[in-house]
């Protein structure tokens, strides 16, 4: 029989801190991920507004399906991909590129493909060109070290005594420190703040092969290492038995469908997933869905609210916005460095990886992490090939 779940305060303050953490630590990196892809006030907006929807109807929709906490999110990793590897590409190419890439995730849904793609790239290089490319996102905050450094001092205090005392509210208790201290400093540029009706904006998309080779497949790789893989481990560690192929192929169907509106990349949450999963908030197990319910449901109202977003964003010092990127992604930088060099045989490829992609240099109009993937699986697999012929010799000297 159908039912209403009953109402719990733990589970709509629980889904509202997930949805506040998941926004405070990247809104400011999904921004520059549309301001690189040539966006315009009205696609800035329909972004906002249909990852917004798309996350929140997601969430909803296929928690209540499933019974089990499902909480997507958009790609941090793959909005800091964007904003650093698509370059001079046109809005257009920037929605080929999505859709090269959502394409991909549903043909690794329907094939069943998960294990292969593992195969020839192997998890420590993946690792190692996430780590690049977050790396050259957060080092932009040591430009603005010598004009701002109280507030960048302050943030970075509240970010270390929160991370040791109030891990879950880390990035929210930085982004109030921030804006404190921004007002405190007189640092906000003087902006009305208006709401307007939240619209969609469609953009034809158009594809180029060396974007799609360069921006697209890794962004499909960022996207399947970081948020999907991720996201299932999180539900595994739990003790939920995820249908894998059905969850990705929902959120790669949707994905396509919504590309041209500014969906550029979305899957399962890991981290503002594991705040919902907590026993703590619902003991019961079977019941922790209704806490990612009333996380979609945040996001559906922050999705309406995209314009004043904007604006409030608008309002800001750059300085505190690149800020809030970097203090967000750094326990996503750690992760990918300590997987990256974790196996003593993988260090010197993902290493390379790492290097090439952090430096931000690509050949024949390719971007830096396909060829810091490339490079890294060319050395990763030489150097394991010459190791596996020093151990047989060694097993048969003669």
């Amino acid at each position: 029989m159908f039912s209403l779940p009953r109402f719990r305060l733990a589970h709509l303050s629980t889904g509202f801190i997930a949805a506040l953490v998941g926004y405070a630590s990247a809104i400011a990196i999904v921004i520059q991920a549309a301001e690189a892809a040539g966006a315009d006030s009205q696609w800035l907006g329909s972004w906002l507004v249909s990852l917004g929807l798309v996350m929140g109807l997601t969430s909803i929709g296929l928690s209540w399906r499933y019974k089990m906490p499902v909480l997507t999110a958009w790609s941090t990793p793959g909005a800091a991909l964007l904003a650093s590897s698509l370059g001079d590409a046109t809005p257009a190419q920037a929605v080929g590129c999505f859709l090269f890439a959502a394409a991909l995730s549903l043909l690794l849904a329907v094939s069943g493909g998960m294990a292969k793609v593992q195969r020839w790239i192997p998890k420590h290089i993946a690792a190692g060109m996430l780590a690049g490319v977050l790396v050259s996102i957060t080092i932009k905050i040591t430009g603005y070290v010598e004009q701002t450094p109280l507030l960048l001092g302050g943030m970075l205090v509240t970010y270390i005594v929160a991370k040791r005392w109030l891990a879950t509210y880390t990035m929210p208790l930085v982004l109030l420190c921030g804006l404190l201290l921004s007002f405190q400093l007189d640092l906000y540029q003087s902006q009305p703040l208006n709401w307007s009706a939240p619209t969609l904006y469609w953009q034809p998309p158009e594809f180029s092969f060396d974007l799609l080779l360069g921006v697209g497949f890794p962004l499909f790789l960022v996207t399947l290492s970081s948020q999907n893989i991720a996201g299932l481990a999180v539900m595994q560690a739990h003790g939920f038995k995820a249908p894998v192929s059905r969850l990705l192929g929902h959120c790669a169907w949707v994905n396509l469908l919504t590309a041209p509106f500014g969906c550029f990349s979305f899957g399962l949450s890991s981290i503002t997933a594991a705040i919902c999963m907590n026993p703590q908030v619902e003991a019961d197990k079977d019941k922790r869905y209704q806490v990612t319910i009333w996380a979609g449901v945040i996001y559906l109202i922050a999705g309406l609210m995209g314009s004043l977003l904007i604006a409030l964003v608008a309002i800001c010092p750059q300085a505190l916005i690149i800020a809030l990127a970097a203090f967000g992604l750094l326990s996503t930088i750690a992760n990918s460095l300590h997987s990256a060099l974790a196996e003593p045989k993988g260090r010197e490829g993902a290493l390379v990886c790492f290097l090439v992609t952090a430096a931000g240099f690509g050949w024949w109009g390719v971007g830096a992490p396909f060829w810091g993937l490339l490079l890294g699986v060319l050395v990763d697999r030489l150097l394991n090939l010459r190791l596996q012929q020093i151990k047989a010799v060694q097993a048969d000297p003669n």
